[in-house]
Parts: C-alpha cells; structure tokens; sequence
C-alpha cells in the first residue's frame, strides 16, 4: 500500500515521455494553425470592392473589418494556448506535470491526454464552477 501510495505523487518518466510527445504534436499543429491565420491577416480582402457600388463595398468593408477581429480572436487564443502548452513541458522537465494545482492529487491520464496543458483535476475544475 505505501508503495502505491508513493509511485501516486508523480507520474513516471515513461508517461511524462508520452505526454510530452502528445504536447509536441499538439504544439506543431498550433503553430501551422497560427501560421494560417496570421498570413490570412496580412492577405487584402480576396473578395475586393473596388469594381462594387459604393452601398455594397460598405457591406463589404464591414464584413472584412469583422473576419479580420475574429481571426485576430484566433490567433490570439492559439498563442495562449501555445504558451500553456510551453508551460506544460517546463512542468514535464520539473516532473511536476499532472499534478493538480488545487488538490495536489494526480490528475486523471485520460483528462491529460485529452487537455494536456491542465494544471487541474476534473473534480477541482467542477468546484471552481
């Protein structure tokens, strides 16, 4: 029993390996996505107004204002989670990784694997809530 008990504070070396490689992988897909949107941010509107009616390059002008918000939103939102996923491997290196920051139990393998940058277990998100 205080074998389990122990070998239950941290995961071990060969699923910290695992888990860094499902961030890697995560990580290179993010980046492509990121990639994707900021080059989307820097092309002109594909669609242009210039040969439209004045009422309908207005509609226009708007609708492209508004793509280009959400694709900032995007691509905010995947450097966050860039930055969470680059956290999740310092925890990695400090074998710190999967540890809930709020129980300081294990947090579920099935939950890292499916949201590899939590820093909490399923039960405290759920009382956060």
């Amino acid at each position: 029993m205080e074998n389990t008990m122990a070998s239950a504070k941290r995961y071990s070396d060969s699923d910290l390996e695992q888990f860094k490689q499902v961030i890697l992988n995560k990580m290179k897909i993010a980046r492509e996505e990121l990639t994707d949107l900021s080059a989307s941010l820097q092309s002109s509107n594909p669609n242009g107004t210039d040969d439209t009616s004045g009422a309908y390059a207005t509609l226009e002008d708007g609708a492209a204002t508004l793509d280009k918000e959400s694709i900032h939103q995007l691509a905010g939102r995947q450097q966050k989670f860039l930055q969470q996923l680059e956290a999740a491997l310092t925890r990695i290196e400090n074998k710190t990784y999967g540890i809930c920051r709020t129980t300081g139990e294990l947090i579920q393998k099935e939950r890292l694997l499916a949201v590899p940058h939590t820093t909490q277990s399923m039960a405290a998100k759920l009382r956060q809530n």
